[in-house]
């Protein structure tokens, strides 16, 4: 297996761990943090897709690795949830004790840019990382300039579930030889991105695979990210108590997202007032390339529109 090429990384001290980081545009420009889903690496952020952010919106495009994933500090000492129990207990409406919350994810972004210097960034998240930008939003609203959520929900229980063929690839474990992984990695991702057929992302999956395996799987965090979601339960009475105290908000959601329904979007831009919603049509749970000028160009819109002041 020939070796990726990546990109140069820091870590630096946040919320009394480290985050791995690196960024794309000018340093001095408007900061816009980049907030990845469950179980994904910063590179899931594509480094062209970063690249063209930064220069659309004019900003210093800031992505990270996520506390036991990639880089970024690995909570081992924490032990591996039992995920089938917490699941059953949050079905039961009972209370679960986990390693730690998306509230603490919020706190590692807030940590983050007290870390680079940044009193205000513009925070976009993805999946679970919109979910993380909603914390930021109640617990952190100081810290955004904007905000805005990707195929993300407020964990509303009344909102429809993921697919049985969603639902089983993110519990399928991710094998531990490359060779395995490969085409676990293409079979992930073709469920995920929906019916629609994306052939630039499916080139693409081989050299995607490659990089995440080389910087390196770790299961037991993923599961800990996942006990995190369980715990941290619905936001969106949090979400509507804020009012027009939210920071501005765009809601982006593919209108074939088999992971994360529709409904999930609409739900979350209905909590948050005053949020915009852009339904994307054929996009399930992923940032097709042939999508990123729409994409791009709605978030440039939106941070334009609310710029520091």
């Amino acid at each position: 297996m020939a070796a990726a090429q990546p990109r140069a990384e820091r870590r630096s001290h946040a919320n009394g761990i480290e985050l791995a980081w690196d960024s794309f545009g000018d340093p001095a420009a408007p900061p816009l943090l980049l907030v990845m889903g469950l179980g994904a690496q910063m590179v899931a952020w594509d480094d062209e897709f970063c690249a063209r952010l930064a220069e659309a919106g004019g900003h210093r495009v800031i992505r990270f690795d996520n506390r036991d994933i990639g880089h970024s500090t690995c909570l081992a000492h924490l032990g591996v949830p039992d995920i089938q129990a917490l699941m059953r207990q949050a079905m039961a409406g009972q209370p679960l004790q986990v390693p730690y919350t998306l509230r603490d994810m919020a706190d590692d972004c807030a940590g983050l840019l007290d870390a680079l210097g940044i009193a205000r960034a513009h925070v976009v998240g993805a999946s679970m990382g919109g979910a993380i930008g909603q914390e930021m939003c109640i617990h952190h609203p100081q810290r955004m300039l904007s905000f805005t959520s990707i195929m993300s929900t407020t964990g509303n229980p009344t909102l429809p579930p993921p697919t049985p063929e969603a639902l089983a690839v993110l519990f399928s474990p991710a094998p531990a030889t490359f060779e395995a992984y490969l085409p676990h990695h293409a079979r992930v991702w073709r469920v995920l991105r929906g019916p629609s057929a994306f052939p630039l992302d499916e080139a693409r999956d081989t050299e995607k695979a490659q990089l995440v395996f080389l910087r390196g799987l770790n299961p037991p965090g993923v599961a800990r990210q996942l006990a995190a979601v369980l715990a941290s339960g619905n936001r969106k009475p949090a979400l509507r108590a804020l009012g027009d105290g939210c920071a501005p908000t765009l809601v982006i959601h593919g209108e074939a997202d088999p992971l994360i329904p529709v409904a999930c979007g609409v739900d979350v831009a209905d909590a948050i007032e005053g949020a915009a919603l852009l339904r994307i049509a054929r996009m399930g749970h992923a940032l097709p390339i042939a999508m990123w000028p729409e994409i791009i160009g709605a978030i440039a819109a939106h941070t334009a529109r609310h710029p520091d002041t």
